[in-house]
C-alpha cells in the first residue's frame, strides 16, 4: 500500500515551486479553470527601437515556451493531489494495477504504469 501522505507533502511542496516559476514569466487567469498567460520580460525599454522590440518579443515567445511546459506541469500535480482526495493515486489510469513506488518516487504526478507510460 503506498504511504499517500509522503506523496501529498511531495506534491504541495513541487506545486508550490512550480506556480512561483509560473508567476515569475506569467500571469494567473481564473475563468472557472486555473489558465496561465506569459508576459514578456520588462526590459525597461521606453522607446520604440527595433533591437529592443525585437528583444521583448523573443523574451515573450521564450516564456511562453517555458509556461506551456509549467503549466502541464502544474496541472499534473494538481491532478494528482486530486487522485490523493479520491483514492485513486497511485493506480495505473489505463489497466488499473498499482503503479510501481519507485515510479511514483520518480514521478509523484505519473497517472500510468511504465507499461502503459505512452498510452495516456
Amino acid at each position: 500500500m503506498i504511504n499517500t501522505k509522503i506523496f501529498k507533502e511531495k506534491l504541495e511542496a513541487e506545486l508550490i515551486l512550480v506556480e512561483n516559476e509560473l508567476k515569475e514569466i506569467g500571469v494567473k487567469h481564473t475563468n472557472g479553470v486555473i489558465d496561465w498567460q506569459a508576459v514578456p520580460t520588462d526590459m525597461g525599454a521606453d522607446s520604440a527601437d527595433s533591437n529592443e522590440v525585437a528583444d521583448q518579443i523573443e523574451s515573450y515567445e521564450e516564456n511562453t515556451a517555458v509556461l506551456k511546459q509549467l503549466e502541464v506541469q502544474y496541472n499534473e500535480i494538481r491532478e494528482a493531489l486530486k487522485r490523493i482526495e479520491d483514492g485513486t493515486y497511485g493506480k495505473c489510469g489505463v489497466c488499473g494495477e498499482e503503479i510501481p513506488e519507485a515510479r511514483l518516487e520518480a514521478n509523484p504526478s505519473a497517472k500510468t504504469c511504465i507499461e502503459h507510460a505512452n498510452q495516456n
